[in-house]
Formats: C-alpha cells, sequence, structure tokens
C-alpha cells in the first residue's frame, strides 16, 4: 500500500476517502500517546489524521477516566476508543479484560474486525458473541482466554448462565450505541451485565442521545464521567444533500424507480418500515433487472452477512433495508440513502441518511412522502431544525394528490378527517357508496 501523505485525512469509516487539509493542522497518531503498534496498525489501514472525536476521546480513555460521548454517526467512534484500549491492554493475559456491548450482531462483529485489525500487531486475543448461530465455534473461542469480548447482550447472558465466562476481572466496559439498545428493551440486560463486572472499572458510553433511561443508567454505572459531544446531536452530516419527493402513494414505486433511472449512483441504500416492505419492493426491484439485496432481521445470520459484504464489495448496487442498518454499520462509499417510508421517529431520519456522506464525503438523500406521512415530515423537521426542500423530478407523470398542497393538509388533519384510499389519504367530500 502507497503511504498516504501528509495533509491528507483518511477518516477511520471510510479508508480511502480523502479530503485535502491544511498541513498546518495536521496531527499524526504518533503525537496523542497511542503505542507504536497500534499507530502502525492504524496506518496500515491507511489512516493518517484523527477525526474530531478521536482526538478528544484519546487522553480520557488513555487516563483510565469514565467517558460519555455523542458524535454524529460516520465521525470514526469505532477507533475513538479501540485504538487506546488496545494500547492500555499492551498484550494478552489469557482472559477478559475489556468487554464491549453492542446491540445487533453485525454491530458486535463489526468492532471485533476493527480491532483486529488494529491490532494486528499485538498479541492479544479477541472474540465476538452474538446470537443467531450456533454455540460451538464462540465456546471453542472463549476457552482460548479472549483479553477482549465484543458482544450482543442476549448471547453473552448465556454463557454468563453457564458459566463459560467471568466478568470479574474486567477493566474497561464499552456501552456502545446505548440508545439502540434502549430502544431494543436491552437495557435490563445490561444492567445484570454490569452488576458482575468489578466497581472498580473504567466504563465509556456511546449514545447518540441522552434521554432520561439512559441518563440514571449513567448515573448509575459511571463515576464522574468526563462528556464529549461533537456536533449538534439532532443534526444530520453537513456533507449530506437531502430532499423530499412529494407523490401519490400508489406511484411510490413508480417513483423509486424513475429516481433510480434518473440519478448517478454508486451504490444506493433503501429504507422501508417493515420487514414485509423490504422483500416486497426488493421483489419488484429484482423483476426490473436491479441488482439489489435485502437486510431485515427475518434473514439468518449467513443471509445478513451475504447481503453486506455483497453490498460491500459492488455486488449489489442495491440494498433494501429496515432500520437494522441505520446505526453503526460500516458501509463504506453509499452515494444515496432512499427514505422508501418516512421514519417515524425523527432519530432514525439521521440515523438514516447518516449511511451516506460518511467520512466527510458528499451524499444525497431523497424522501418519498405521502400525504399521510406528511406529520412525520414536520416532526423530522422541527427535530433538526431546518426545512427539507420539497422537490419534483422532471419528466415523471404525477398524478393529483393532497400531499402537493401542505397547508390544506395539515388544517385538515386539525380538522375533518381523511380518508384512507388505495392513493393514500382522500381529504374533501367523499361519496357515499350505494347499497
Amino acid at each position: 500500500m502507497v503511504a498516504p501523505q501528509v495533509g491528507v485525512d483518511f477518516s477511520f469509516d471510510t479508508p480511502g476517502k480523502a479530503r485535502q487539509i491544511p498541513t498546518s493542522q495536521f496531527m499524526s497518531f504518533q503525537d496523542l500517546g497511542l503505542s507504536d503498534e497500534v499507530v502502525h496498525g492504524a496506518q496500515r489501514m491507511g489512516y493518517v489524521d484523527p477525526s474530531p472525536i478521536q482526538l478528544r476521546s484519546f487522553p480520557v480513555v488513555l487516563a483510565g477516566k469514565d467517558l460519555i460521548a455523542s458524535a454524529q454517526t460516520g465521525t470514526g467512534k469505532t477507533a475513538a476508543f479501540a485504538l487506546p484500549i488496545l494500547t492500555r491492554l499492551k498484550h494478552e493475559l489469557g482472559y477478559p479484560r475489556c468487554l464491549v456491548l453492542e446491540p445487533t450482531r453485525e454491530l458486535a462483529m463489526q468492532v471485533e474486525t476493527a480491532f483486529r485489525d488494529y491490532a494486528r500487531f499485538m498479541h492479544i486475543e479477541i472474540t465476538c458473541l452474538f446470537g443467531g448461530v450456533g454455540y460451538g465455534k464462540q465456546r471453542e473461542e472463549l476457552k482460548r482466554g479472549p483479553d477482549i469480548i465484543c458482544a450482543t447482550p442476549g448471547r453473552l447472558l448465556d454463557f454468563m448462565e453457564q458459566g463459560e465466562v467471568k466478568l470479574n476481572r474486567i477493566e474497561i466496559l464499552v456501552l456502545d450505541e446505548v440508545d439502540r439498545m434502549l430502544d431494543m428493551g436491552f437495557l435490563p440486560d445490561v444492567r445484570r451485565i454490569i452488576q458482575q463486572c468489578p466497581k472498580e472499572r473504567q466504563t465509556l458510553l456511546y449514545s447518540a442521545t441522552v434521554p432520561n433511561e439512559i441518563q440514571s443508567l449513567a448515573n448509575w454505572c459511571l463515576r464522574d464521567p468526563e462528556k464529549i459531544e461533537i456536533g449538534a446531536r439532532r443534526s444530520p452530516a453537513e456533507s449530506v444533500k437531502h430532499a423530499i419527493y412529494p407523490v401519490a402513494a400508489d406511484q411510490k414505486f413508480d417513483l423509486l424507480l424513475a429516481l433510480l433511472e434518473a440519478t448517478h449512483y454508486q451504490s444506493v441504500l433503501i429504507f422501508t418500515r417493515t420487514k414485509e416492505g423490504a422483500d416486497r419492493i426488493t421483489r419488484k426491484l429484482k423483476e426490473e433487472k436491479h441488482s439489489v439485496t435485502t437486510l431485515h432481521s427475518n434473514r439468518t445470520q449467513q443471509e445478513r452477512i451475504d447481503a453486506l459484504e455483497g453490498f460491500k464489495s459492488g455486488k449489489y448496487e442495491v440494498m433494501v433495508a429496515t432500520d437494522i442498518a441505520a446505526r453503526g454499520i460500516d458501509i463504506a462509499g453509499v452515494s444515496h440513502v432512499i427514505n422508501y417510508d418516512v421514519p417515524q421517529h425523527p432519530e432514525d431520519y439521521v440515523h438514516r441518511i447518516g449511511r451516506t456522506g460518511r467520512a466527510e464525503a458528499t451524499g444525497d438523500a431523497f424522501t418519498i412522502m405521502t400525504a399521510e406521512e406528511l406529520p412525520y415530515v414536520k416532526e423530522i423537521e422541527r427535530f433538526i431544525g431546518q426545512k427539507v426542500e420539497r422537490t419534483k423530478l422532471e419528466g415523471f407523470n404525477y398524478i393529483y394528490s393532497a400531499v402537493f398542497d401542505e397547508a390544506r393538509v395539515e388544517a385538515l388533519l386539525k380538522g375533518a378527517k381523511g380518508v384512507r384510499t388505495h392513493k393514500g389519504m382522500r381529504f374533501g367530500v367523499t361519496k357515499r357508496r350505494k347499497r
């Protein structure tokens, strides 16, 4: 690999995606207290310039202090804790000293891979525990005495209950994507796991938002933590250009096809609200000869791995997914995100469109909106503090829908009720069917 030049930023989430920076602002990893082995591992991955969250996290983690950190997705969060943790652990000792909890198996596998990449010049054992597969291989890896365990709460508790994992010597506990764990109902399991860890430990908590439930957890398990917040919690990445495409409900798929036809893209991530919707759109896109795969929780572990790897490698140009893929999954080079369904929670909008424009690259996020989804869009705009541009696709044969008159829709939603039809919501006088 050609050594990166000084003055070029290779971000930790997207190797090879470079942006020019003034040389006077350059600070290498050698200046930040990381061990030589860790620095060499980072350099082998093609990384040179630390991101803001890394610059602020490294000294806190290296000093052994507790931490609450939030940052926009795609900012290099995994390296922000992995590199200093590896520096502190130094070498293998044959028992678990660091535990990283993740909400999904995809995230657990991704973080384990990152640790392995950064530790390639170290002698340290790393393993990953997650459900959806058999216990045999994971059990064998546990017998080798890993220094670092990346795990989902459910599978870890299974091994703990069988007496095959002891956490009594954990020195560093990482709680990653905690808001997602809250959404998935994992916080009681997380508390059970924390209770089995030594009280004298370092705890690092990463969460995009910190609602009351997470603040309560932090108050219980952290000691005098440092706080880091990179960027506004509610803001989408500045490198993403986003737009909303209003359309009648029965033209949603036609508009999706037209957008794909009219857009010059490298790869497209399409989000739907339901697993059934993802399967239906995937099937219809395949009928239109698109190279497409699907990612949602009903797929087997191997199918999910194949989907992610195929999308990353370019085998598939399009991936249709539910929100399982919106948090933290490292898919470099996604040029476009399309919300086929408007997310019902504003936070999910920020995380969805965060799949593109990662690590200072630019990207586009399109949202297809019907009349009945207008209230969700308004909530999103209030949440992010800005109005998203409405636009029409040139040359598309639109049929009339109430969605093109938002003021009327809002007034009617507050007063007279609309009627749900196969074309979406219809407002105004509706003829009674004759019996």
